[in-house]
């Protein structure tokens, strides 16, 4: 059975029998393809390769609370969200690798899952009153059954192995559980167990709303529109600046679940999918006033908010969670496809290219709970967190940093970004909508034609991508084409012919009759730019980069007991400057861009392979200081300088991609 989503909810929007009231569902702007048709290649595949050698291959080894006794092959281990999690991104990535042992091994949880279904409906891990009650779970007694929230997780899951595989019991399966859930709900509601689910509802009406573009069954609404109701109403948060405000002055216990960074992250999506359902514009007009907020009164250079583990502003010096950051970039991957919207691909990229990888380690074994923007040193302390620990582990990498949701959460980053290169356009053609090199097999035109596409580039580090056309007769079909918004002017050729230079923030469209062999070369010209952040604070940007400190990194490893191995990081040079304001009044005059090295297939994001150099002219600053384990950024006047003691020597510093760093600053004072 194929995706019929689209045609099913232009059917229901024009269906006169629809009732005044009902829900009107629109159809994506862009459609999501099968998890098999894209495979990344060059230094993408070279991650994903690298994952799977590492944990996210290997978690159920490695991590026992997954590996022991796990429940969700009928044990009485782990019943809860980190199995669901970790294989939320370890099944895209077997099947994005065409790993057969990783597709085996992945497959045994999906098989226990949809073959220990309930006559009911009902699913998932044994329940206590299952096992020592002998209750069967059903409508009537839903309150034996177990928490609502990792099963949205897991039916995401099924959902893509189902992409992946076509696989006949998905199907049926979601039907008899959602069909459960529609009645269970009006006693056992979404809240009962956790408030993790009354905050996380999204994903489950997400899931119910892929459903009935499956199948047109209208019950599917009813059940969308009541975890809406009994969840979070983050579309109104979102729409009502009160929240955002009330989370940047509030970091006490109260209400700290509409402040956690992890459920804001997933929440991104609630007005897009409840946009989806309803066809309601007042959706949409949420989102951009909360994600503009959000990221205005809590954003940080490298493309997320701040959220260690609440929202926590926008000082360079607060941490962000790792899981906030994949839940983000999923969110965002979603709402691009529901919404077509170029603003939200270029928050996609800058997140990911930024953000995400300087998180974890080069063997994707360890990770840091919290990341921080301007992060001077790597090491246990309680920093200026939100949630600081007294067990001092949440900036340090480890196995076991912080809490372990985010080593089984960490996976869906990459394998997601990858999956989401490409999507279906409603005129039978395809979109490309973020860069990175892979090949995409589609089918295109008006006969449903077979074509593969070969993306060649070294983008983000690198202006040029090539796509080359593979087809076994012409075809005409249309090539939809983002254009960066940081890319003032761009150059689109076919066949080495130019035909558009359009402006960036946009995607524009080659509608033409393709034959085999044909290439089309883009090309961004990355400009050097700085930004405005926290206290006044710049940055320094280059195409969807952007580019901190390079400091010399020596790694301490620790051991404990019960945490296990850790890594301190710290910087070998100093840290403690200040950009010249020159910089800022002419960033293309006074920054000298430098290629040291080229981007192999075998690239890593780390300090050896950063392939992009700037050079930069900074004067130290000799009162910056670390207090508290951060470095509290310098205080500036209203005209950006900082006006304290500066040595009078202006030295050359040289900056790098930020995400191949682990010790950096990136948000930098400026002086005269």
């Amino acid at each position: 059975m194929k995706n019929i989503f689209s045609l099913t909810l232009i059917s229901a929007v024009l269906s006169v029998s629809v009732a005044a009231q009902s829900p009107k569902p629109v159809p994506e702007k862009y459609r999501e393809l099968p998890l098999s048709a894209i495979k990344p290649t060059g230094w993408l595949r070279n991650q994903l390769q690298i994952m799977r050698d590492g944990t996210t291959g290997h978690l159920d080894e490695v991590h026992p609370k997954i590996g022991n006794d796990n429940g969700w092959l009928g044990g009485k281990g782990d019943a809860w969200e980190e199995t669901p999690y970790w294989l939320d991104g370890a099944v895209p990535l077997a099947y994005l690798l065409d790993d057969k042992p990783l597709q085996q091994k992945v497959k045994k949880y999906i098989d226990w899952v949809i073959d220990n279904q309930r006559p009911s409906g009902y699913f998932g891990a044994m329940t206590k009153d299952e096992r020592e009650k002998n209750v069967k779970v059903d409508v009537a007694n839903c309150a034996s059954g177990d928490d609502w929230w990792p099963k949205m997780v897991m039916l995401k899951v099924i959902q893509q192995y189902y992409s992946a595989t076509n696989d006949p019991r998905v199907i049926p399966f979601m039907t008899k559980y959602f069909r459960y859930q529609l009645q269970a709900l009006k006693s056992c509601p979404v809240g009962k167990w956790t408030e993790w689910a009354t905050s996380r509802g999204t994903d489950n009406v997400m899931m119910a709303q892929w459903l009935y573009g499956m199948t047109g069954d209208k019950s599917l609404l009813e059940l969308a529109s009541l975890i809406e109701s009994q969840s979070f109403p983050w579309s109104d948060w979102l729409g009502n600046r009160d929240w955002v405000i009330g989370a940047a002055a509030q970091q006490n216990e109260e209400h700290w679940m509409r402040r956690h960074a992890v459920n804001v992250g997933m929440a991104l999506k609630a007005p897009a999918i409840n946009y989806q359902r309803t066809g309601d514009p007042n959706y949409l007009k949420s989102l951009k006033t909360g994600f503009n907020d959000l990221m205005t009164l809590h954003g940080l250079p490298m493309g997320i908010f701040s959220g260690d583990e609440d929202l926590h502003g926008n000082d360079p010096t607060q941490g962000v969670e790792l899981c906030a950051i994949v839940e983000s970039m999923y969110s965002l991957e979603k709402i691009i496809g529901i919404t077509g919207d170029p603003h939200y691909m270029d928050a996609l990229e800058r997140m990911t290219f930024n953000a995400l990888p300087t998180q974890t380690t080069d063997d994707y074994n360890a990770k840091q709970y919290f990341q921080i923007a301007n992060q001077v040193h790597v090491k246990r302390g309680v920093f200026n967190f939100s949630l600081p620990f007294g067990r001092e582990m949440n900036n340090v990498f480890g196995m076991r940093s912080g809490y372990t949701c985010c080593l089984a959460n960490m996976h869906q980053g990459w394998t997601k970004f990858a999956a989401h290169l490409w999507y279906a356009t409603p005129d039978k053609g395809l979109a490309a909508l973020a860069y990175s090199p892979n090949n995409v097999t589609a089918k295109v035109g008006a006969k449903n034609t077979d074509v593969t596409i070969r993306e060649t580039t070294r983008y983000p580090f690198e202006e040029g991508i090539q796509l080359e056309l593979a087809t076994a007769s012409s075809v005409q079909f249309p090539l939809h084409l983002r254009i960066p918004s940081w890319c003032r002017k761009a150059t689109v050729a076919v066949n080495g012919e130019t035909v558009q230079t359009p402006e960036g923030g946009k995607v524009i469209v080659l509608n033409r009759t393709w034959k085999n062999g044909d290439k089309v070369t883009l090309n961004f010209p990355m400009a050097v730019s700085t930004s405005n952040w926290g206290r006044n604070s710049r940055a320094v940007e280059r195409g969807p980069l952007v580019y901190a400190l390079k400091l010399e990194e020596t790694w301490e490893k620790e051991t404990e007991k019960d945490e296990g191995d850790y890594f301190n990081v710290f910087p070998k040079g100093d840290w403690n400057y200040g950009l010249v304001d020159k910089i800022v009044k002419d960033p293309a005059a006074n920054l000298d861009v430098k290629t040291v090295k080229p981007v192999t297939d075998s690239f890593i994001w780390n300090l050896q392979n950063a392939p992009i150099e700037i050079r930069a002219s900074a004067k130290k600053i000799p009162g910056w200081k670390i207090v508290n384990d951060v470095a509290p950024q310098p205080v500036t006047d209203r005209n950006g300088h900082f006006v304290g003691k500066v040595d009078e020597k202006v030295e050359t510093i040289t900056l790098v991609p930020y995400g191949c760093t682990k010790v950096r600053v990136v948000a930098f004072p400026v002086v005269k």
